[in-house]
């Protein structure tokens, strides 16, 4: 895999662009803006979301789709909610075998579908797939500070080319198999950032937090589970590692946004002020449809989706948390998905 491409320029898909260049490989940066990719390759310089950094001048800039799937794998890094048409757009162009990263992190909204589901119903068949997700702000990629990440892929031999592919000294790639429970790290931790964020913009102190991250940390569990992922893949660099990472520092968008909407800022004055997308605020209503839709308790993101979509406050989210019953930490009741004993004798 010598040459990549690379859909969508925006602060982590130049980032990505970047980082391959790091790594050796020959990287097609494709673009819809006529405009920003002139300036891209005049200047060396991607001015609307890495601004401060000089970009690689071996990175090919284009806006021919065509140009950026005549490669040997290709990085899907669009907002989840455009990734359905960038897939039927790009369906035609694509090589047999080729395989598709998909790196953005959200459920799309109005069909509850997981990144990889939209791909599979919109690529041509057997197109193998991949997905990229953990800890990683894209300046920081950009800059090649240390990063780590994971890559899951269901077939491993694909899945360890792909990480020898994409890694370098200073971003790595960690193999996983769990393509869903990655998926839904990815997704749930940019809800559950916002929620962090509101804490923040209420001074509500680091134990409330803490508590949120621990207690949000159960909810992406639980959805991850339900849908087939693997429990263990929520203890890594996809789950607990994203989650610290987005949740505690004002470089997030979801949690800038969760600070701004604390201190009394409505959504679409915080919305109107970005270009950057900020996934966790569409993610917020479709994942807690596909939460009641299987039966999983998740009351954090519940409270985040009432005050972004339904009319709520911050103060209600809060309050919200802080009303309900005591209960075990450990908690042993059945979920979606699981059996409980007795059905099993009978």
């Amino acid at each position: 895999m010598q040459t990549i491409g690379v859909v969508g320029a925006g602060a982590w898909g130049t980032a990505l662009a970047q980082a391959l260049c790091r790594a050796g490989r020959h990287v097609r940066l494709w673009m819809r803006d006529p405009g920003l990719a002139a300036t891209i390759t005049k200047t060396g310089f991607n001015p609307v979301y890495l601004p401060d950094l000089r970009l690689d001048p071996e990175i090919a800039v284009t806006t021919d789709l065509a140009e950026a799937m005549d490669t040997d794998a290709v990085l899907l890094v669009v907002p989840t909610q455009h990734l359905r048409s960038i897939c039927r757009a790009a369906a035609p162009l694509w090589k047999s075998g080729v395989p598709a990263v998909l790196c953005s992190k959200g459920i799309e909204t109005g069909t509850g579908a997981l990144t990889s589901d939209v791909a599979r119903a919109e690529l041509p068949v057997h197109t193998p797939l991949a997905v990229l997700s953990g800890p990683g702000f894209a300046d920081g990629v950009a800059r090649g500070l240390p990063s780590a990440v994971t890559l899951a892929c269901s077939d491993p031999a694909l899945g360890m080319t792909l990480v020898s592919a994409i890694g370098s000294r200073t971003f790595r790639p960690y193999y996983s198999p769990d393509l869903v429970g990655v998926e839904v790290g990815g997704a749930t931790k940019n809800v559950l950032a916002i929620a962090c964020g509101i804490l923040e913009g209420q001074e509500l102190g680091e134990n409330a937090r803490a508590a949120l991250l621990t207690r949000g940390l159960a909810e992406m569990k639980r959805l991850g589970i339900a849908l087939g992922g693997r429990p263990e893949t929520f203890m890594g660099l996809s789950g607990m590692g994203d989650l610290i990472l987005t949740a505690t520092s004002m470089r997030s968008r979801n949690f800038s946004l969760g600070v701004a909407m604390g201190q009394g800022q409505s959504l679409s004055s915080i919305l109107a002020a970005r270009r950057a997308v900020t996934e966790g605020v569409a993610t917020a209503g479709a994942i807690t449809a596909l939460a009641r839709k299987l039966r999983v308790e998740m009351p954090i993101c519940e409270a985040v989706d009432t005050l972004l979509n339904h009319g709520g406050s911050p103060a209600d989210l809060v309050d919200g948390l802080l009303a309900r019953p005591f209960r075990s930490e450990l908690d042993s009741r059945p979920r979606a998905g699981q059996v409980i004993p007795s059905e099993q004798e009978h």
